[in-house]
């Protein structure tokens, strides 16, 4: 966990201050709504459906036991009970009162939290692989170059208007659990031949009405050179970014447009004209964010532990969550226990204050008090050591948070949709629920395997259904909705776009549609394929066939 010093938490205090005094400029009549808005929205600060909703940052989605319980505080005193953790490692509040809202930007900083630039044409809160510091597939700490960013990004008076918001994704795993290719930059940390640390840099992915998977740029950039690269980007885009159609403002648009190749030269040749010494990050400085995040100390202990091998062999709930919901570790004798916030029953993404200080709880008796938030809208205990796995187990079905679920049909990514959001043409939490009902019986779950479903309810796409296995999308027909599915996409390291199955159909027909999906699949795999590879092996005709069969 990064420690915030002094000059952190005074400029938290401050901005807090300043939007305390816009806050009441707005309430007194001082500021029409059109000239509020900016501001409310650099803070965080919605104006949905039904009410405000506040935004917090959760940088690379890093939280300790004290943050995650003053989340809980503020579901419980400012909002109905509960939050929605988002694709982007942040935490929404849906129910705010404007009048409130200083107050809870002042309970944020007090923890070493805030709301700022997640709105706006800024750069966004950074995406870090949720599994940093925990897993042996790292090759170094993502978390430590999310942080620079971070820092270097914040109120940056160059980046602060871009053209359009701006998203970061950091991993240094072979594995991708960052959607690293559907970002405008990507960054992946790689050893050269040399054994040099550097950075694969993608430019260009998104989704939205125009979705891309991004290209590399540059296969290893030196990870020394980070800032002043990023700054080439940046300056590039500002340069040449569509502001007169926010639809094509995108760094996407830009870099289709140019083309990769050229894209990439402009980078290179602005790069060039950088003062690169005074424009990157100086070694001491590396250092000193390398050093402000808290050392943990292991126990040194055996790789069993015949406790948890017999409360598994004891306890069929326990060894099937063990199978679905609990990782390797780096460390012998511990693991990372992801916990699903997938419940058949309940809104993706959401979680009580209850079950927030429950998790803080165990974070701060059984997790080194260390907990992290995923982009697919779930929490992990990154170090937990085996022999509590089995206490852990039990504290989270007591909390209704042990469903087994990771990676499987019903840990589904929603976005919010029209039950909440004012952009939505279509409710997206009641699909993922029914289909999750639909999906409820554990063994069959396990015998379809990884199986990733994704939606949105409307086309900006924060439900990510372009790189869902299974992508749904609703629509608005004259006033009625309708559900678009697609089949193929993946966020991962082998980032896919999904296409289009057919026309658009009811919500009472999606499930029956997935079902079909999912027996066509069954039928039809070979060996241990998973959905994806046979979708890729086989083409869409024989899914389409028996989604559409009754309609010819």
């Amino acid at each position: 966990m990064y420690r915030y010093d002094a000059i952190d938490r005074e400029f938290l205090a401050d901005r807090a201050a300043e939007f305390r005094g816009q806050v009441a400029r707005r309430l007194a009549g001082e500021l029409t709504e059109d000239q509020f808005q900016p501001l409310r929205l650099m803070n965080g600060l919605y104006l949905q459906l039904h009410a405000y909703m506040l935004r917090v940052a959760i940088p690379y989605g890093s939280l300790d036991s004290r943050q995650l319980r003053r989340l809980a505080h503020i579901a419980r005193t400012w909002d109905k009970g509960y939050g929605h953790f988002t694709t982007r490692q942040n935490i929404q509040f849906n129910w705010i009162k404007l009048g409130d809202a200083p107050a809870i930007l002042d309970a944020l900083a007090e923890v070493d939290l805030h709301a700022i630039q997640t709105s706006g044409n800024c750069i966004r809160n950074v995406t870090a692989d949720p599994y940093a510091g925990a897993t042996a597939e790292e090759i170094d700490d993502p978390r430590v170059w999310s942080e620079v960013i971070r820092q270097w990004s914040t109120l940056h008076p160059e980046f602060s208007f871009l053209p359009r918001k701006f998203k970061f994704a950091v991993t240094a795993s072979a594995k991708d659990r960052t959607a690293a290719r559907v970002h405008d930059i990507g960054l992946v940390l790689r050893r050269a031949r040399d054994g040099s640390l550097g950075f694969e840099v993608i430019v260009g992915g998104g989704q939205g009405r125009t979705p891309y998977v991004g290209p590399t740029i540059r296969e290893h950039l030196p990870v020394g050179s980070l800032l002043s690269y990023l700054q080439a980007i940046l300056r590039v885009y500002n340069r040449h970014g569509r502001r007169d159609n926010k639809y094509k403002a995108r760094i996407k648009i830009l870099v289709a447009a140019l083309g990769k190749d050229e894209f990439a030269r402009q980078v290179e040749e602005e790069w060039s004209r950088i003062d690169t010494p005074l424009a990157d990050l100086p070694d001491t400085e590396l250092a000193r964010i390398r050093g402000a995040f808290t050392p943990l100390t292991f126990e040194t202990l055996p790789a069993r532990s015949e406790a948890f091998e017999a409360a598994k062999a004891a306890s069929p709930a326990l060894a099937r969550f063990a199978r679905n919901n609990v990782k390797p570790h780096k460390k012998a004798g511990y693991a990372i226990v992801e916990i699903s916030l997938k419940a058949h029953d309940a809104t993706p993404g959401d979680a009580s204050a209850d079950q927030m200080d429950l998790v803080a709880d165990l974070a701060g008796r059984y997790g080194l008090d260390d907990v992290r938030v995923t982009h697919e809208q779930n929490l992990v205990l990154p170090h937990v050591k085996l022999d509590d796995l089995p206490a852990v187990h039990a504290a989270l079905a007591g909390a209704g948070l042990a469903t087994p679920n990771i990676g499987l049909i019903s840990d589904i990514i929603a976005c919010p949709g029209l039950d909440y959001c004012a952009l939505a043409n279509a409710r997206a939490i009641p699909i993922a629920q029914a289909i999750a009902q639909r999906f409820e019986d554990a063994d069959r779950a396990e015998l379809i395997g990884e199986l990733k479903i994704k939606i949105s309810g409307c086309i900006n796409a924060c439900g990510h259904h372009h790189v869902g296995n299974i992508g749904i999308l609703g629509v608005d027909k004259k006033g009625e909705e309708f559900y678009q599915l697609s089949l193929g996409g993946s966020g991962q390291e082998d980032a896919s776009l999904a296409q289009i199955l057919g026309p658009g159909m009811s919500a009472d027909k999606v499930p029956d549609a997935v079902e079909a999906l999912v027996e066509t699949y069954l039928n039809v795999r070979q060996g241990e394929e998973r959905f994806l590879d046979t979708v890729r092996r086989l083409g869409m005709a024989p899914f389409k066939e028996a989604v559409y069969a009754d309609a010819h």
